[in-house]
């Protein structure tokens, strides 16, 4: 549709023929871009069809609609319909008192608006996000970020308002300004990434003393429900995607199963229990300083180890890579016990992600860019030209793979996987405390789960 767009404005007609599914897609990009009245031409053809004979069809039958609409001039009809598109939504643009009503009443008001998650949310009242507020010494109108896919401006005070919808606290919000700036930078993909069929989420790392401040659970059950930091922090960033990016599912963000990671994917390294330098320090910050890490993920795998030598370990990672993720991003989640093995048969980080890199393969039909191959007679290429059962690594980029010491006792090692489309790239950067921070944080302290 961008494209389209700047046809349209070099003074060509241009259509947008796709997917009845994407209707709705197309024409808020249209909206986005600054013509709302571009035409979009509907069909049926199976998304990402590879049968010639599916594909002619489908197009045979809206081939006179497409001339129609290259040809017809725009009606008044469709010019109010068009101008309807722009007024109905802008994301972020409610200011104020915009509800005044019960718990109850303001939570079904939110839902109507598309304003939450599907569960109920903290109202943002004028004194909750002040104290928000407290989180950061940023000024309220200053602007974080422009959120694709709608570009809505994300400021602190409206990222404040979302903090305060998720539940989080005002120690949380350094964190999430953090992640939001991350998303933003151009190695994430944030644009392509959170829009896609492929319902990619955000996986959040946390490193640094923030960690044990905010009470961030780096242990046992990390990416469970039950520590305020980690949902929280986790539901606020999925907010603002939703409510300022305007990442709505089924209009802009088009994931054909979705992703139950898009409520809370946050975890925090375990530092203290790690035999090795923690991920912030690896991307070149100081061990004092806080810092939070982002990738967008699609897959999370869980896996019993195969063993307790470090080989064993290893292969729990490999044997279990799908071979479509060859520009994968990823995370190796080692629990501080397995990596102490690792690391006492001389096993550092760098060691651990060249043998997932290295070893990670699948035989030749089961990879994608084979099959492709295959199918295009394209027997000249390199993939091509290898036999259906010779092993081809799965992995292409060694350098995005990371390893993240998180979790309890146990025999399990974890992996999560992003990337695939775009070359991706992880993201971290610094988290700024507010100068007020101790203050602050003993306000907050008590804000732990007492398990009995």
């Amino acid at each position: 549709m961008y494209n389209l767009v700047e046809v349209e404005k070099l003074g060509k007609p241009a259509v947008a023929l796709c997917n009845v599914g994407f209707g709705a897609d197309a024409r808020s990009a249209a909206v986005v871009k600054g013509n709302p009245a571009l035409r979009t031409v509907l069909e049926r053809v199976p998304c990402e069809a590879t049968d010639g004979e599916s594909i002619e069809r489908g197009v045979a039958e809206v081939i006179e609609e497409v001339i129609r609409a290259l040809t017809v001039p725009l009606g008044e009809e469709e010019w109010e319909e068009a101008l309807a598109r722009v007024a109905a939504w802008k994301p972020g643009e409610a200011r104020g008192v915009v509800y005044r009503g019960t718990l109850e009443e303001v939570n079904r008001y939110f839902y109507r608006m598309g304003w939450t998650d599907g569960f109920p949310v903290v109202p943002p009242t004028v004194r909750a996000v002040e104290e928000m507020l407290r989180g950061t010494d940023l000024p309220a109108d200053h602007v974080v970020a422009h959120l694709p896919p709608r570009m809505g401006k994300a400021t602190v005070e409206k990222i404040a308002v979302n903090a305060v919808m998720a539940g989080a606290l005002p120690t949380h919000l350094p964190v999430i300004i953090a992640a939001v700036e991350a998303l933003v930078d151009p190695d994430a993909w944030f644009g392509t990434y959170q829009v896609s069929t492929g319902s990619w989420a955000p996986f959040v790392v946390v490193n640094g003393p923030v960690r044990r401040d905010i009470g961030l659970n780096c242990g046992s059950g990390a990416l469970s429900p039950g520590n305020i930091a980690n949902a929280a922090i986790g539901r606020a960033l999925s907010l603002v995607i939703r409510n300022i990016g305007g990442a709505r599912p089924g209009i802009e963000d088009m994931g054909v199963l979705g992703n139950p990671g898009k409520w809370s994917m946050v975890v925090g390294e375990w530092e203290e229990e790690s035999p090795w330098p923690p991920l912030h320090v690896e991307e070149g910050f100081s061990s004092e300083q806080s810092a939070v890490s982002v990738i967008f993920m699609n897959t999370f795998v869980q896996v019993l180890g195969y063993g307790s030598e470090p080989e064993d370990l290893l292969r729990g990672f490999t044997y279990n890579v799908p071979p479509a993720k060859k520009n994968a991003t990823a995370a190796l989640l080692v629990p501080p016990h397995l990596a102490r093995i690792l690391a006492q048969a001389g096993w550092q980080k760098p060691d651990v992600v060249d043998f997932i890199w290295r070893y990670t393969q699948v035989p030749a039909y089961q990879h994608p860019d084979w099959v492709r191959a295959r199918r295009l007679g394209e027997r000249h290429t390199r993939i091509g030209a290898v036999e259906a059962h010779v092993a081809v690594q799965v992995l292409s980029r060694k350098e995005v793979l990371r390893v993240v010491v998180v979790g309890g006792p146990g025999n399990v090692v974890g992996i999560v996987l992003g990337g695939g489309i775009m070359p991706a790239r992880w993201v971290t950067r610094q988290i700024a405390l507010p100068r007020k921070w101790g203050r602050l944080v003993t306000r907050y302290r008590g804000m732990v789960p007492r398990i009995r």
